[in-house]
């Protein structure tokens, strides 16, 4: 149509207004958008440049939805940026998604379910921070010990 120099104006036409073609091409624009043997017909876009503003768009939306929503707080404390996080590689493991996450055995969500009594815990803030360090180091050692006797 380019080569033959085409001029091609779009406009709206009421559907099932009995118009002149309106109706082929009702049937024809469905038939392509459901049929999977219809081979690609642009050569002017690279597949890669539509897959990249694909993953563009979608990164926006999530971002966007991630933003909107109201549930996951405290995940969101640790990561308020989708794109940032999908950067970082994160082993997850129970205990990192207990934490991120604020679900599992920790005392502020036992006591969520009135499972405990009391969620604070009793410890001194320096006490928390060598208690996890120590309990991630010691299951470590517990972890490397079992993988080496098998």
């Amino acid at each position: 149509m380019e080569r033959d120099k085409w001029e091609v104006e779009f406009s709206w036409v009421k559907a099932h207004a009995e118009q002149r073609g309106n109706e082929l091409a009702d049937r024809l624009a469905k038939e392509a958008t459901s049929s999977k043997n219809i081979e690609e017909c642009y050569n002017r876009i690279r597949k890669s440049t539509v897959t990249s503003d694909l993953e563009e768009q979608c990164l926006k939306q999530w971002q966007n939805e991630w933003e909107k929503t109201t549930k996951g707080a405290i995940t969101k404390s640790f990561f308020p940026n989708i794109e940032d996080r999908l950067k970082v590689r994160i082993n997850p493991t129970p205990n990192l998604t207990a934490i991120v996450t604020g679900h599992g055995n920790i005392k502020t969500y036992l006591h969520k379910f009135k499972i405990i009594e009391n969620p604070k815990c009793s410890a001194t803030t320096e006490t928390k921070r060598w208690t996890i360090l120590y309990t991630a180091a010691n299951f470590k050692n517990r972890r490397g010990k079992e993988y080496k006797q098998h």
